[in-house]
């Protein structure tokens, strides 16, 4: 990755190619989804996803830091930390507001929040609270909360990963040595552990911050040595393949997953690798040229991952109906192609609610003189 905007349009296009994966992984009967990464690797979308996050959080960091101060940037990511916390609210209202108007006709989908929706009809204020405070998340909001956190970090990781890189990643992989026994003291209900253990998943958006910050890629790309390590990665990926198609038993252990275990790691970073190289040699560039509309749900991550998340749930509830839950691929097909228009159109539908709601707000010319002033006035008296 050579200049800075060659880097965004492939971050861009990585983030938002990310987000059609993690729509279709979660649509059961979703033919898309046998073709992708959790097919034959051992680790998921789930990495790319925090990982890519940690290098735009470090790429955003490092600009604003560089256009204005550290303390502005510090400032922003704390406020990043409240804008992720009222994403995981909305994304929680709509889990609990699809299951409620999906439950009489598609009840006996599996992933609808049927339970959450019980507790917030029978205890509604308990239920409430429980979600304000991260204990209840509803599915698939899931991997909201320790994002909020992971923000609320980078003011503290940013300044280590450029200074002292290698005391951050030790500091990383211990916390992530000892991710299970802290995850059991994350608050829960039902003794419920988080889907996404942040004391584990720290490291893959800790890695994403390194890999902006420090030029390790490059350095290894560049030696004269660096084929070894590509062909490394390939034989690594290949023989990853093979274990998971081949030894693995098809269900695997809830932590596995939860508390990021190695050999997810392991997988992920060898195929980061190849992605890299990709991107090196203008393929990513090339493709995502050819492809603007994934780039554009990349630029619009969080918004294209709300609505992403309602999407799967919708078109995941009505297919399992359908089919009573059984492999049918013409339905998958459809289901596959309904999702992933419907998410392709987030973006423009964005940008066209975006620009409706400012055109209905007044201009500063528009707005009466005194009124200005009242403003300014009432704005100086709450600064003091």
């Amino acid at each position: 990755m050579q200049g800075k905007s060659q880097r965004l349009v492939e971050l861009d296009f990585f983030r938002g190619l990310v987000l059609l994966i993690i729509v279709v992984d979660h649509i059961g009967g979703s033919m898309v989804s046998r073709f992708t990464l959790h097919s034959f690797a051992l680790n998921d979308a789930a990495e790319v996803f925090v990982f890519l996050g940690g290098f735009a959080t470090a790429t955003a960091y490092v600009s604003l830091a560089a256009r204005r101060s550290e303390s502005a940037a510090r400032v922003r990511f704390l406020k990043r930390a409240f804008e992720l916390y009222r994403a995981f609210l909305v994304t929680a209202a709509l889990m609990l507001a699809a299951s409620f108007l999906l439950r009489p006709f598609f009840g006996h989908a599996p992933n609808l929040a049927l339970h959450d929706l019980d507790s917030m009809t029978s205890q509604p204020l308990s239920s409430i609270t429980q979600i304000l405070t991260f204990e209840r998340q509803p599915y698939l909001a899931a991997v909201l909360p320790m994002y909020a956190l992971f923000a609320l970090a980078v003011p503290l990781m940013l300044p280590l990963a450029r200074s002292k890189p290698w005391l951050l990643l030790g500091l990383s992989l211990a916390l992530w040595a000892f991710a299970s026994e802290i995850g059991e003291f994350m608050p829960s209900v039902d003794d419920n552990l988080w889907d996404f253990n942040p004391a584990a998943w720290q490291l893959m958006f800790v890695l994403g911050v390194l890999a902006r910050c420090q030029p390790v890629y490059q350095r290894v790309s560049a030696n004269r040595f660096g084929w070894i390590v590509s062909a490394g990665a390939v034989a690594l990926i290949a023989g990853m393949a093979y274990y998971k198609l081949l030894v693995l038993p098809p269900v695997l252990d809830s932590a596995f997953k939860r508390d990021l275990a190695g050999p997810r790691v392991i997988n992920f970073l060898a195929i980061a690798w190849i992605a890299a190289n990709l991107a090196r040699y203008g393929v990513v560039k090339a493709v995502a040229q050819r492809l603007p509309w994934i780039g554009a749900l990349g630029r619009d991550g969080m918004v294209s991952f709300v609505a992403g998340t309602v999407i799967s749930l919708v078109v995941d509830s009505i297919l399992f109906t359908l089919t009573d839950g059984l492999v049918n691929v013409p339905a998958g097909l459809a289901a596959d192609a309904i999702a992933i228009g419907a998410l392709l159109a987030v973006p423009h539908a964005h940008r066209r609610v975006s620009t409706w709601l400012g055109a209905r707000q007044p201009s500063p010319a528009a707005v009466p003189a005194t009124a200005r002033a009242t403003v300014a006035a009432a704005a100086d008296n709450r600064g003091r």
